[in-house]
């Protein structure tokens, strides 16, 4: 069995980010990467898998670019150009070359999701940072999902096919491959509707879900560095180093005060 996604879903990924529910999906996503990325510096930046979406595209790493799926559609949309193609589980980067890395709505459609993250960090340089965007089990749309694998399983369309990992298990994975946990976000709180109108009513829901259930949207994004056990990161101390000017200052002003 082949560890990328399949072709049909790769296709079909493409297609549904097109529908009312996938652009919905799509806004929140991007604009919450351009949020958790705007101060994210380096040299060079990888987006792996939904290559329908540009999520570097206002990044300001020098050199970006994405990766798509063999056999999938190529989709040359954004401002960030598609570099290869390739599978996500077996990335043709030398170890520690990047500076940070993407993988947006992957890790659940995926044969092997563990492979997938081991590769990002083999693939990031120490203190690179690592964005996982994907769809929530605890959600309606987590229901939806677990419906579809129950009375229909394969034969449903995206992104219902997909098996949903959760924020809590996906920190407990990155915690075993010392990854430290930065930041991380929920949204698009509405159910998965295909009606646009009906999407567009319900989007006092955003505020509310942010304010009294945060855990529940459809989707999250998630930050996280790569550490490495044993080195200390040296860093400039400007702190100690203006005590240590205003120590000198006071020597020189109490040596210059007469004595009674």
């Amino acid at each position: 069995m082949s560890n990328t996604p399949s072709p049909s879903i790769v296709n079909a990924q493409a297609e549904w980010f097109l529908t009312p529910a996938g652009r919905y999906v799509a806004q929140w996503s991007l604009e919450t990467a351009d949020s958790l990325l705007l101060d994210v510096f380096g040299l060079q930046a990888a987006q792996i898998g939904c290559e329908t979406l540009d999520f570097l595209a206002h990044n300001r790493i020098q050199h970006r670019f994405r990766c798509a799926a063999p056999d999938g559609s190529i989709i040359r949309s954004g401002n960030t150009p598609i570099g290869l193609l390739t599978d996500a589980a077996a990335l043709p980067f030398e170890s520690d070359s990047l500076d940070l890395v993407v993988l947006p709505f992957l890790l659940e459609f995926h044969n092997n999701p563990h492979q997938v993250l081991r590769e990002a960090r083999r693939v990031l340089r120490p203190e690179g940072q690592l964005l996982v965007i994907g769809f929530n089990p605890l959600s309606l749309w987590g229901l939806r999902n677990s419906i579809s694998h129950a009375f229909s399983p394969g034969k449903t369309a995206f992104p219902w096919p997909g098996h949903y990992l959760g924020m809590i298990r996906l920190k407990d994975w990155l915690k075993l491959l010392d990854f430290e946990v930065a930041r991380g976000r929920f949204g698009c709180y509405a159910p998965p509707c295909r009606n646009e109108k009906t999407l567009n009513h319900l989007q006092w829901l955003e505020n509310a879900g942010d304010r009294w259930w945060g855990f529940a949207g459809a989707c999250y994004a998630l930050t996280s560095i790569k550490r490495i056990p044993g080195m200390t990161l040296l860093t400039p101390s400007w702190l100690s180093a203006e005590k240590k000017l205003a120590a000198k200052a006071s020597l020189v002003a109490e040596q210059h005060i007469p004595k009674s």
